[in-house]
Protein backbone atom coordinates (compact mmCIF):
# COMPACT_ATOMS: atom_id res chain seq x y z
CA UNK A 1 0.00 0.00 0.00
CA UNK A 2 2.93 2.35 0.65
CA UNK A 3 5.77 2.80 -1.88
CA UNK A 4 9.32 1.87 -0.89
CA UNK A 5 10.64 5.46 -0.67
CA UNK A 6 7.89 6.42 1.77
CA UNK A 7 8.36 3.20 3.78
CA UNK A 8 12.08 3.87 4.13
CA UNK A 9 11.38 7.44 5.24
CA UNK A 10 8.87 6.21 7.84
CA UNK A 11 11.41 3.79 9.33
CA UNK A 12 14.16 6.42 9.39
CA UNK A 13 12.00 9.13 10.99
CA UNK A 14 9.80 6.98 13.26
CA UNK A 15 10.55 9.10 16.33
CA UNK A 16 10.42 12.54 14.70
CA UNK A 17 7.85 15.31 15.14
CA UNK A 18 5.42 15.00 12.21
CA UNK A 19 4.74 18.74 12.22
CA UNK A 20 8.40 19.48 11.65
CA UNK A 21 8.60 16.81 8.95
CA UNK A 22 5.68 18.37 7.10
CA UNK A 23 7.59 21.65 6.90
CA UNK A 24 10.49 19.81 5.23
CA UNK A 25 8.40 18.03 2.61
CA UNK A 26 10.12 19.79 -0.32
CA UNK A 27 13.42 18.14 0.65
CA UNK A 28 11.94 14.69 -0.01
CA UNK A 29 10.20 14.79 -3.41
CA UNK A 30 9.95 10.99 -3.64
CA UNK A 31 8.18 10.71 -0.29
CA UNK A 32 4.41 10.97 0.14
CA UNK A 33 4.69 13.16 3.23
CA UNK A 34 0.99 13.00 4.08
CA UNK A 35 1.11 9.22 4.20
CA UNK A 36 4.41 9.23 6.08
CA UNK A 37 3.11 11.62 8.74
CA UNK A 38 -0.04 9.55 9.21
CA UNK A 39 1.98 6.35 9.69
CA UNK A 40 4.54 7.89 12.06
CA UNK A 41 1.83 9.44 14.21
CA UNK A 42 -0.32 6.30 14.03
CA UNK A 43 2.47 4.09 15.28
CA UNK A 44 3.24 6.54 18.08
CA UNK A 45 -0.39 6.43 19.24
CA UNK A 46 -0.45 2.64 18.87
CA UNK A 47 2.65 2.14 21.01
CA UNK A 48 0.58 2.84 24.14
CA UNK A 49 -2.90 1.93 22.93
CA UNK A 50 -2.14 -1.11 20.74
CA UNK A 51 1.29 -2.45 21.76
CA UNK A 52 0.97 -5.76 19.90
CA UNK A 53 0.08 -4.04 16.63
CA UNK A 54 2.74 -1.36 17.14
CA UNK A 55 5.36 -4.09 17.53
CA UNK A 56 4.32 -5.68 14.22
CA UNK A 57 6.32 -4.31 11.29
CA UNK A 58 4.22 -3.43 8.28
CA UNK A 59 0.95 -2.52 10.00
CA UNK A 60 -0.72 0.41 8.21
CA UNK A 61 -2.47 3.04 10.32
CA UNK A 62 -5.47 5.24 9.45
CA UNK A 63 -5.86 8.99 10.04
CA UNK A 64 -5.66 10.36 13.58
CA UNK A 65 -9.45 10.49 14.15
CA UNK A 66 -9.81 6.77 13.43
CA UNK A 67 -6.88 6.03 15.75
CA UNK A 68 -8.47 8.06 18.53
CA UNK A 69 -11.85 6.38 18.08
CA UNK A 70 -10.64 2.79 17.90
CA UNK A 71 -10.62 0.51 20.94
CA UNK A 72 -7.46 -0.09 22.90
CA UNK A 73 -5.94 -3.55 22.98
CA UNK A 74 -7.10 -3.97 26.59
CA UNK A 75 -10.74 -3.17 25.87
CA UNK A 76 -10.74 -5.14 22.59
CA UNK A 77 -9.49 -8.24 24.42
CA UNK A 78 -12.24 -7.76 27.00
CA UNK A 79 -14.93 -7.68 24.31
CA UNK A 80 -13.40 -10.77 22.72
CA UNK A 81 -13.70 -12.61 26.05
CA UNK A 82 -17.48 -12.16 25.94
CA UNK A 83 -18.16 -13.73 22.54
CA UNK A 84 -18.01 -17.22 20.99
CA UNK A 85 -19.58 -18.91 18.01
CA UNK A 86 -19.38 -19.86 14.35
CA UNK A 87 -20.25 -16.58 12.61
CA UNK A 88 -19.53 -12.95 13.53
CA UNK A 89 -20.25 -9.80 11.55
CA UNK A 90 -18.85 -6.40 12.50
CA UNK A 91 -21.18 -3.85 10.92
CA UNK A 92 -18.95 -0.82 11.59
CA UNK A 93 -15.44 -2.12 11.00
CA UNK A 94 -13.36 1.06 11.33
CA UNK A 95 -9.67 0.35 11.94
CA UNK A 96 -10.64 -3.25 12.72
CA UNK A 97 -9.22 -3.64 16.22
CA UNK A 98 -12.36 -5.07 17.84
CA UNK A 99 -13.08 -7.26 14.84
CA UNK A 100 -9.55 -8.67 14.79
CA UNK A 101 -9.61 -9.79 18.43
CA UNK A 102 -13.16 -11.11 18.39
CA UNK A 103 -12.48 -13.07 15.20
CA UNK A 104 -10.20 -15.44 17.11
CA UNK A 105 -13.32 -17.01 18.67
CA UNK A 106 -15.26 -17.59 15.43
CA UNK A 107 -15.01 -19.85 12.40
CA UNK A 108 -16.15 -17.07 10.03
CA UNK A 109 -15.83 -13.31 10.50
CA UNK A 110 -17.06 -10.54 8.23
CA UNK A 111 -15.95 -6.92 8.50
CA UNK A 112 -18.23 -4.29 6.88
CA UNK A 113 -17.13 -0.68 6.49
CA UNK A 114 -18.42 2.08 4.20
CA UNK A 115 -15.09 3.95 4.06
CA UNK A 116 -13.10 2.41 1.20
CA UNK A 117 -9.71 3.53 2.52
CA UNK A 118 -10.37 1.88 5.90
CA UNK A 119 -11.35 -1.30 4.05
CA UNK A 120 -8.03 -1.29 2.18
CA UNK A 121 -6.14 -0.78 5.44
CA UNK A 122 -8.10 -3.56 7.18
CA UNK A 123 -7.57 -5.98 4.29
CA UNK A 124 -3.82 -5.32 4.41
CA UNK A 125 -3.51 -5.59 8.19
CA UNK A 126 -5.69 -8.67 8.55
CA UNK A 127 -3.58 -10.42 5.91
CA UNK A 128 -0.37 -9.33 7.63
CA UNK A 129 -1.64 -10.68 10.96
CA UNK A 130 -2.88 -13.93 9.43
CA UNK A 131 -6.55 -13.26 10.20
CA UNK A 132 -8.97 -14.83 7.68
CA UNK A 133 -11.54 -12.02 7.91
CA UNK A 134 -13.74 -11.17 4.93
CA UNK A 135 -13.64 -7.42 4.26
CA UNK A 136 -16.71 -5.85 2.64
CA UNK A 137 -16.95 -2.22 1.54
CA UNK A 138 -20.55 -1.10 1.91
CA UNK A 139 -23.31 0.50 3.97
CA UNK A 140 -24.13 -1.96 6.74
CA UNK A 141 -27.61 -0.56 7.37
CA UNK A 142 -28.50 -1.25 3.73
CA UNK A 143 -26.78 -4.65 3.73
CA UNK A 144 -28.24 -5.92 7.02
CA UNK A 145 -31.49 -7.33 5.56
CA UNK A 146 -29.54 -9.61 3.20
CA UNK A 147 -26.76 -10.91 5.48
CA UNK A 148 -27.06 -14.57 6.56
CA UNK A 149 -27.85 -15.57 10.13
CA UNK A 150 -25.04 -14.84 12.60
CA UNK A 151 -24.14 -15.96 16.10
CA UNK A 152 -22.99 -12.45 16.98
CA UNK A 153 -23.28 -9.02 15.40
CA UNK A 154 -21.06 -6.22 16.67
CA UNK A 155 -21.43 -2.53 15.94
CA UNK A 156 -19.87 0.69 17.16
CA UNK A 157 -22.12 3.46 15.78
CA UNK A 158 -20.38 6.67 14.72
CA UNK A 159 -20.76 9.28 17.44
CA UNK A 160 -20.48 12.40 15.26
CA UNK A 161 -23.23 14.21 13.39
CA UNK A 162 -23.17 15.44 9.81
CA UNK A 163 -21.01 18.45 10.65
CA UNK A 164 -18.53 16.64 12.88
CA UNK A 165 -19.98 17.45 16.31
CA UNK A 166 -19.87 14.72 18.94
CA UNK A 167 -23.16 13.06 19.87
CA UNK A 168 -23.96 10.62 22.68
CA UNK A 169 -27.58 9.43 22.47
CA UNK A 170 -28.07 6.16 20.60
CA UNK A 171 -30.73 7.66 18.34
CA UNK A 172 -28.28 10.39 17.24
CA UNK A 173 -25.54 7.93 16.23
CA UNK A 174 -25.07 6.36 12.82
CA UNK A 175 -26.39 3.75 12.26
CA UNK A 176 -29.39 4.19 14.58
CA UNK A 177 -29.46 1.03 16.70
CA UNK A 178 -32.89 1.92 18.09
CA UNK A 179 -34.44 1.67 14.64
CA UNK A 180 -32.46 -1.45 13.76
CA UNK A 181 -33.00 -3.38 17.02
CA UNK A 182 -35.68 -5.79 15.81
CA UNK A 183 -33.86 -6.59 12.54
CA UNK A 184 -30.53 -7.05 14.31
CA UNK A 185 -32.07 -9.71 16.55
CA UNK A 186 -33.66 -11.41 13.56
CA UNK A 187 -30.18 -11.74 12.08
CA UNK A 188 -28.23 -12.78 15.20
CA UNK A 189 -28.78 -14.55 18.49
CA UNK A 190 -26.58 -11.96 20.21
CA UNK A 191 -25.77 -8.33 19.40
CA UNK A 192 -23.09 -6.21 21.07
CA UNK A 193 -23.25 -2.42 20.79
CA UNK A 194 -20.29 -0.28 21.82
CA UNK A 195 -21.49 3.08 23.16
CA UNK A 196 -20.07 6.35 24.39
CA UNK A 197 -18.95 6.28 28.04
CA UNK A 198 -21.07 9.44 28.40
CA UNK A 199 -24.28 7.63 27.49
CA UNK A 200 -27.05 7.66 30.10
CA UNK A 201 -27.55 3.96 30.85
CA UNK A 202 -31.14 4.34 32.04
CA UNK A 203 -31.98 6.19 28.82
CA UNK A 204 -30.41 3.41 26.75
CA UNK A 205 -32.40 0.75 28.61
CA UNK A 206 -35.58 2.72 27.95
CA UNK A 207 -34.80 3.01 24.22
CA UNK A 208 -33.71 -0.61 23.68
CA UNK A 209 -36.08 -3.29 24.94
CA UNK A 210 -33.80 -6.31 24.49
CA UNK A 211 -30.70 -5.38 26.51
CA UNK A 212 -29.58 -8.43 28.49
CA UNK A 213 -26.22 -7.20 29.79
CA UNK A 214 -24.51 -3.87 30.40
CA UNK A 215 -20.71 -3.83 30.62
CA UNK A 216 -18.99 -0.71 31.95
CA UNK A 217 -15.29 -0.80 31.09
CA UNK A 218 -12.62 1.46 32.60
CA UNK A 219 -8.86 1.60 32.18
CA UNK A 220 -6.79 3.18 34.97
CA UNK A 221 -10.04 4.36 36.56
CA UNK A 222 -11.18 6.23 33.44
CA UNK A 223 -14.43 5.01 31.94
CA UNK A 224 -13.71 4.11 28.32
CA UNK A 225 -16.68 2.14 27.00
CA UNK A 226 -20.25 1.06 27.63
CA UNK A 227 -21.18 -2.23 26.01
CA UNK A 228 -24.80 -3.26 25.57
CA UNK A 229 -25.49 -6.91 24.83
CA UNK A 230 -28.87 -7.48 23.21
CA UNK A 231 -30.65 -10.79 23.18
CA UNK A 232 -33.73 -10.64 25.35
CA UNK A 233 -34.03 -9.80 29.03
CA UNK A 234 -34.18 -12.94 31.14
CA UNK A 235 -37.18 -12.39 33.42
CA UNK A 236 -37.02 -8.71 32.61
CA UNK A 237 -33.72 -8.23 34.45
CA UNK A 238 -30.47 -6.72 33.21
CA UNK A 239 -27.07 -7.93 34.40
CA UNK A 240 -24.51 -5.19 34.95
CA UNK A 241 -20.80 -6.05 34.79
CA UNK A 242 -18.28 -3.42 35.86
CA UNK A 243 -14.57 -3.84 35.19
CA UNK A 244 -11.56 -1.61 35.80
CA UNK A 245 -8.14 -2.52 34.37
CA UNK A 246 -5.32 -0.94 36.33
CA UNK A 247 -1.82 -2.17 35.53
CA UNK A 248 -1.75 -5.89 36.29
CA UNK A 249 -4.88 -5.66 38.43
CA UNK A 250 -8.48 -6.14 37.33
CA UNK A 251 -11.37 -5.11 39.59
CA UNK A 252 -14.81 -6.47 38.77
CA UNK A 253 -18.19 -5.99 40.40
CA UNK A 254 -21.34 -7.56 38.94
CA UNK A 255 -24.90 -6.86 39.99
CA UNK A 256 -28.46 -6.24 38.84
CA UNK A 257 -30.41 -3.04 39.26
CA UNK A 258 -32.96 -4.98 41.29
CA UNK A 259 -30.22 -5.87 43.78
CA UNK A 260 -29.13 -2.24 43.99
CA UNK A 261 -32.69 -1.02 44.55
CA UNK A 262 -33.33 -3.56 47.30
CA UNK A 263 -29.96 -3.15 49.06
CA UNK A 264 -30.08 -1.78 52.60
CA UNK A 265 -27.00 -0.12 54.04
CA UNK A 266 -25.97 1.76 57.17
CA UNK A 267 -25.37 5.50 56.88
CA UNK A 268 -22.88 6.97 59.30
CA UNK A 269 -21.59 10.29 60.55
CA UNK A 270 -18.50 8.63 62.05
CA UNK A 271 -15.56 8.16 59.69
CA UNK A 272 -13.62 5.01 60.55
CA UNK A 273 -9.98 4.15 60.06
CA UNK A 274 -10.39 3.45 56.33
CA UNK A 275 -12.15 5.29 53.53
CA UNK A 276 -13.25 3.59 50.29
CA UNK A 277 -13.89 5.21 46.91
CA UNK A 278 -15.51 2.98 44.24
CA UNK A 279 -13.91 2.92 40.80
CA UNK A 280 -15.29 4.85 37.85
CA UNK A 281 -17.08 1.85 36.33
CA UNK A 282 -19.12 1.29 39.49
CA UNK A 283 -19.99 4.97 39.71
CA UNK A 284 -21.03 5.09 36.06
CA UNK A 285 -23.16 1.97 36.51
CA UNK A 286 -25.08 3.58 39.38
CA UNK A 287 -24.00 1.06 42.00
CA UNK A 288 -24.15 3.01 45.27
CA UNK A 289 -25.73 1.04 48.15
CA UNK A 290 -24.78 -2.50 47.20
CA UNK A 291 -20.99 -2.09 47.76
CA UNK A 292 -21.63 -1.25 51.42
CA UNK A 293 -23.78 -4.34 51.84
CA UNK A 294 -21.42 -6.76 50.07
CA UNK A 295 -18.23 -5.56 51.74
CA UNK A 296 -19.59 -4.87 55.21
CA UNK A 297 -19.01 -1.11 55.02
CA UNK A 298 -20.93 1.95 56.16
CA UNK A 299 -21.89 4.70 53.73
CA UNK A 300 -21.15 8.31 54.64
CA UNK A 301 -24.42 9.73 53.29
CA UNK A 302 -27.22 8.75 50.94
CA UNK A 303 -25.70 11.00 48.28
CA UNK A 304 -22.05 10.62 49.28
CA UNK A 305 -20.69 7.60 47.47
CA UNK A 306 -17.85 6.98 49.87
CA UNK A 307 -17.67 4.20 52.47
CA UNK A 308 -15.83 3.57 55.69
CA UNK A 309 -14.76 0.83 58.10
CA UNK A 310 -12.39 0.26 61.02
CA UNK A 311 -11.17 -3.06 59.59
CA UNK A 312 -9.37 -3.05 56.23
CA UNK A 313 -11.21 -4.61 53.28
CA UNK A 314 -8.34 -5.21 50.80
CA UNK A 315 -10.38 -6.51 47.85
CA UNK A 316 -12.67 -3.49 47.51
CA UNK A 317 -13.04 -2.56 43.80
CA UNK A 318 -11.68 0.94 44.01
CA UNK A 319 -9.24 3.05 45.96
CA UNK A 320 -8.71 2.60 49.70
CA UNK A 321 -7.32 5.29 52.02
CA UNK A 322 -6.12 5.24 55.58
CA UNK A 323 -7.79 8.15 57.33
CA UNK A 324 -5.40 10.59 59.02
CA UNK A 325 -7.88 13.22 60.16
CA UNK A 326 -11.45 14.48 59.80
CA UNK A 327 -11.89 18.24 60.04
CA UNK A 328 -14.56 20.86 59.64
CA UNK A 329 -14.26 24.04 57.61
CA UNK A 330 -13.54 26.50 60.35
CA UNK A 331 -10.83 29.07 59.79
CA UNK A 332 -8.47 27.47 62.31
CA UNK A 333 -9.03 23.97 60.94
CA UNK A 334 -8.25 25.01 57.38
CA UNK A 335 -5.21 26.95 58.58
CA UNK A 336 -3.90 23.88 60.40
CA UNK A 337 -4.40 21.67 57.32
CA UNK A 338 -2.64 24.15 55.04
CA UNK A 339 0.30 24.34 57.47
CA UNK A 340 0.60 20.54 57.57
CA UNK A 341 0.05 19.92 53.87
CA UNK A 342 1.82 21.98 51.25
CA UNK A 343 0.19 19.92 48.48
CA UNK A 344 -2.62 17.37 48.25
CA UNK A 345 -5.01 15.73 45.80
CA UNK A 346 -8.41 17.30 46.40
CA UNK A 347 -11.80 15.86 45.48
CA UNK A 348 -15.34 16.94 46.34
CA UNK A 349 -18.11 14.41 46.88
CA UNK A 350 -21.64 15.63 47.62
CA UNK A 351 -20.27 19.05 48.46
CA UNK A 352 -21.41 22.50 47.23
CA UNK A 353 -18.06 24.08 46.32
CA UNK A 354 -15.96 23.35 43.26
CA UNK A 355 -12.46 21.92 43.88
CA UNK A 356 -10.68 24.97 42.45
CA UNK A 357 -12.60 27.32 44.75
CA UNK A 358 -11.92 25.18 47.78
CA UNK A 359 -8.26 24.79 46.91
CA UNK A 360 -7.90 28.56 46.74
CA UNK A 361 -9.45 28.90 50.18
CA UNK A 362 -7.15 26.25 51.62
CA UNK A 363 -4.00 27.51 49.86
CA UNK A 364 -2.78 23.99 49.15
CA UNK A 365 -1.03 23.06 45.88
CA UNK A 366 -2.14 20.09 43.78
CA UNK A 367 -0.37 16.71 43.94
CA UNK A 368 1.64 14.71 46.45
CA UNK A 369 0.73 11.63 48.49
CA UNK A 370 -2.05 13.21 50.58
CA UNK A 371 -5.71 12.99 49.54
CA UNK A 372 -8.42 15.34 50.75
CA UNK A 373 -12.14 14.63 50.34
CA UNK A 374 -14.55 17.48 50.96
CA UNK A 375 -17.85 15.78 51.63
CA UNK A 376 -21.08 15.52 53.63
CA UNK A 377 -21.75 12.97 56.39
CA UNK A 378 -25.01 11.28 57.33
CA UNK A 379 -25.80 13.98 59.91
CA UNK A 380 -25.42 16.60 57.14
CA UNK A 381 -22.16 17.85 58.62
CA UNK A 382 -19.64 18.96 56.01
CA UNK A 383 -16.11 17.78 56.59
CA UNK A 384 -12.78 17.36 54.92
CA UNK A 385 -11.22 13.92 55.22
CA UNK A 386 -7.45 13.61 54.98
CA UNK A 387 -6.28 10.18 53.87
CA UNK A 388 -3.29 8.40 52.41
CA UNK A 389 -3.69 5.71 49.79
CA UNK A 390 -3.29 2.14 51.02
CA UNK A 391 -0.84 0.33 48.78
CA UNK A 392 -1.44 -3.38 48.49
CA UNK A 393 1.32 -5.88 47.79
CA UNK A 394 0.38 -7.98 44.70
Amino acid sequence: MIDEHTQAFIREHAGDDVRQLALQASRYPLVDMRVAATQIEGRRLASAKLPTWAATDGVVYPVRLSMEQCSSEVTARYKASLVRGCRLTDLTGGFGIDCSYMSEHFDETTYIERNEELCQIARHNFGLLGLPIQVVNGNSAEMLPSIPLQDWIFLDPARRDGIGNKVVALSDCEPDVCQMEALLLQKAAHVMVKCSPMLDISQALAQLTSVREVHVVSVSNECKELLLVLGGRAGGGVSVCTVNFHGNHVHTFDFTYEEEQEAQCIYTAAVGRYLYEPNSSMMKAGCFRLPALRYGLEKLHRNTHLYTSDILVPDFPGRVFEVKSVDGFGKNELKRLSSELKKANLAVRNFPERPEVLRKRMKIADGGDAYLFATTLADEKRVIIHGEKVKFVP
